[in-house]
């Protein structure tokens, strides 16, 4: 079992910045991958980003160039610094785990319970 929770959620003014966290306990946080996802009111959980154990990353085309997702695998913690916000980045975000590198969230085990982004335009 893998524990995910995240925090950094908040109402920012657009063009602003939030950097999300993710605390992971349980199970070895370095044998998986991390993704986040965001919900919309009335849209489907989507992908934003995910990253390797190692480091590599793949980005939604949606957030390319305004968002960054990071990992410190020695406090079991990953992160998603997001600037240049818009109004359409507005959702519920929701930190996963899972064995495989993947955009899809099937392929995820474990979800935090997510934290709110809301951008005002």
């Amino acid at each position: 079992q893998v524990q995910l929770v995240e925090s950094g959620g908040g109402l920012v003014q657009a063009g602003g910045s939030l950097r999300l966290s993710c605390a992971a306990s349980g199970r070895t946080f370095n044998n998986y991958f991390m993704g986040w996802f965001r919900q919309a009111p009335g849209k489907e959980r989507g992908f934003v980003a995910t990253i390797s154990w190692s480091g590599t990353t793949v980005y939604a085309d949606s957030v390319k160039g305004r968002f960054t997702i990071s990992r410190e695998n020695a406090k079991n913690t990953v992160y998603l610094q997001m600037i240049s916000l818009k109004p359409e980045d507005t959702a519920v975000y929701y930190c996963a785990a899972g064995p495989i590198y993947s955009t899809k969230k099937s392929s995820y085990d474990y979800w935090g319970q997510g934290t709110q982004v809301t951008v005002s335009s």
